[in-house]
Parts: structure tokens; C-alpha cells; sequence
């Protein structure tokens, strides 16, 4: 029971990455027929903007030190971040140690004018355009933005800690009425759990209850007729894209103490996010947050060693086999809508 109960905790976790980054896919695919192959990327500027928020909080300055001295005497120079000199070194440090929390006022804005110019500059010349055209010059920027990344922060991956409230584990084992101390979780992980259903249910309140959403939808059933209302549908997918990549962007930033990031990130959840959302169904907003949580929770448990020990690299394949297999009884997906992709 507490191997089950932690192999389903990493299924959730891992199940929470896979249905935010699809949920964004998805997004843009459902309101601009756009496959967009860069959307890897925005989760990997998503993770930068972590990395450029602890730089900044730690820019410092150097200051004569009064209270420490060498061995002639002398005061020594000693290397001040700004944030504590401007607010004192307590709640400098706090500013530090909460930085990957402070990231958002950082990734929200950025994601945003992101998302603006990619589309404005870039998608909508695409819209009319083949899939394949879509998926070439999408993943060509994929690879662009990649080596930006790789020349200004390095190849190398680059650890960003997490808030010192999150370190540790949390005993699920009494939550759940099992011994205590009998099923211990890394903290930040649940963290990350309910920071991803928190977005998930904020995009698909903000589609169901909103004018806005409501006009989103109507659009993404038949873009033709809600023009010929007199409703800029155009400008209200713009700002979707910019919302998809927000989602994206932010499941980056989250996941940063989970996975260091580095230049090529944003490949390896895109290979794996194009699974879900294919598995969900193209252009099901549920269907990618469904699969997700689904092919996360049973890649965590074809990882146990019972199961690796019979079939070998089977957690590395799983998710691509159930992929196949569903496809094969249900092309469109598990809640795939009829005629998309299917011109």
C-alpha cells in the first residue's frame, strides 16, 4: 500500500507536467488549427525566467565590511546582494530564498509579449499553411530559441533551489490514516501538483464563465460565423495564444527545483506532450489534461521494479505503446472531436 500510494503521488506529479504543457498545445491548436512545435519552448523560457530571477536577486555590490577584518586589521570587502542592502539583510534573504515564487511576476509578462510576437509575427502567416509547413517552421524555432538560451546561459543545466519552507518531505502516510512516517513526499512535488490543477482549473473557468471564453469557444466551433457577428475573433485567439503560452511558460517556472533546466528542456517534454495531446484527442482541452494524468500515473507505476524486472525498459516505452494502442481501437483519441485532423 505505500509503494502504491507513492508511485501514484509521482504518477499525479509527473501526470500535473504532461497536462499543463498539453493543455497549452491544445489551446492553440483547438482556436488557431495551429500545430505548434515550439510550444517546448515556451516551457523552457518558462524555466529561464527562474534562472534570471535568482540572477538578478543575487546581483550584489562590493562594501567595505567594518566588521570583519584580515590579519593586519584592515577591513575587509566583502560582496552584498542589492536586496539586502535595500531591505535589510532578513528580508533580503527571505526575497532570495522565495525566488522561484517571485519568478512569476517575471514569466507572466514575458510568456505574454512571447506568445504576442510569436503569433503576430510569425503563426498567423501559417494559418491557412499545411500542417507540415506549421510543424517545420514551428520546430525551426523551437531550435532557434533553443541555441539563444545555449549562448547566453550555457549547455550546461543549472540548479535553482527551491523555497527552504518546501525542502524536506511531508508524511503522507498519517494524511491518508497509514502508519506515520510510512509514505514520506518530496514537498515542492506536491506544491507542483496543486500549483498545475490550480492553472488547469483557472484556463477552463476562464473558457467556461467569461464572455471572453464563451466568444473563444464559439470561435474555436466555427471561426467564419462568429466574424461574421462583427466579433474581432482574431485579436481574442492572439490573446489565447498569449494565455496557452502563460500556461506553458508557468509550468516551466514551477518545475525548474524538480528538473534543472537547460537549453534542450523544452525537446524533451515536447516529444511527450504531443503523445498526450494526440492520445487525448486533437483539440480536447479534457482530453489533454485527462491523458496526462493518465500516461503520468502509468509511466509511474511501469516503473516499479517488479514490473521493469519482467519487462525491461518498459517505463520508457509505456506511455508510447498505450499510445498506440488507443489509436489503434480510437483515432481520434480519447475525446478527440470528429473531422479535426482529419482533412
Amino acid at each position: 500500500m505505500d509503494e502504491f500510494l507513492i508511485q501514484l503521488l509521482n504518477g499525479l506529479d509527473r501526470g500535473a507536467a504532461y497536462a499543463l504543457i498539453a493543455l497549452g498545445l491544445t489551446l492553440i491548436f483547438g482556436t488557431l488549427g495551429v500545430v505548434n512545435f515550439a510550444h517546448g519552448a515556451l516551457f523552457m523560457i518558462g524555466a529561464f525566467c527562474t534562472v534570471t530571477m535568482q540572477r538578478f536577486l543575487n546581483l550584489s555590490q562590493t562594501v567595505i565590511d567594518d566588521t570583519q577584518k584580515d590579519f593586519l586589521g584592515n577591513p575587509l570587502e566583502v560582496e552584498v546582494p542589492y536586496v539586502q542592502s535595500w531591505f535589510g539583510e532578513a528580508a533580503g534573504l527571505a526575497i532570495q530564498d522565495w525566488s522561484v515564487m517571485l519568478a512569476i511576476f517575471l514569466t507572466i509578462p514575458v510568456m505574454l509579449l512571447v506568445g504576442y510576437v510569436m503569433e503576430r509575427g510569425l503563426i498567423r502567416h501559417f494559418y491557412s499553411r499545411p500542417h507540415a509547413d506549421q510543424i517545420l517552421v514551428t520546430f525551426g524555432l523551437a531550435i532557434i530559441i533553443g541555441e539563444i538560451i545555449k549562448y547566453f546561459y550555457g549547455a550546461n543545466p543549472i540548479q535553482t533551489p527551491m523555497p527552504s519552507a518546501f525542502l524536506g518531505t511531508w508524511d503522507m502516510g498519517a494524511a491518508f490514516g497509514l502508519e506515520a512516517n510510512s509514505v514520506a513526499y518530496p514537498k515542492w512535488r506536491l506544491v507542483y501538483f496543486f500549483f498545475s490543477a490550480l492553472i488547469i482549473a483557472a484556463v477552463f473557468a476562464f473558457l467556461q464563465f467569461t464572455t471572453f471564453g464563451m466568444v473563444v469557444r464559439a470561435g474555436m466551433a466555427d471561426r467564419e460565423t462568429v466574424g461574421m457577428l462583427g466579433i474581432d475573433i482574431d485579436r481574442r485567439f492572439t490573446i489565447v495564444f498569449g494565455i496557452a503560452a502563460c500556461v506553458a511558460g508557468l509550468a516551466g517556472m514551477m518545475y525548474t527545483p524538480i528538473l534543472s533546466p537547460h537549453y534542450n528542456i523544452g525537446m524533451d517534454f515536447l516529444v511527450l506532450s504531443f503523445v498526450v495531446v494526440v492520445v487525448g484527442g486533437m483539440g480536447s482541452l479534457p482530453g489533454a489534461v485527462l491523458s496526462g494524468f493518465m500516461l503520468g500515473i502509468l509511466q509511474s507505476f511501469a516503473s516499479l521494479k517488479v514490473v521493469t524486472n519482467i519487462v525491461p525498459g518498459i517505463d520508457q516505452i509505456i506511455i508510447y505503446l498505450v499510445a498506440i494502442i488507443i489509436l489503434l481501437t480510437r483515432p481520434r483519441g480519447l475525446m478527440g472531436r470528429k473531422g479535426v485532423m482529419e482533412d
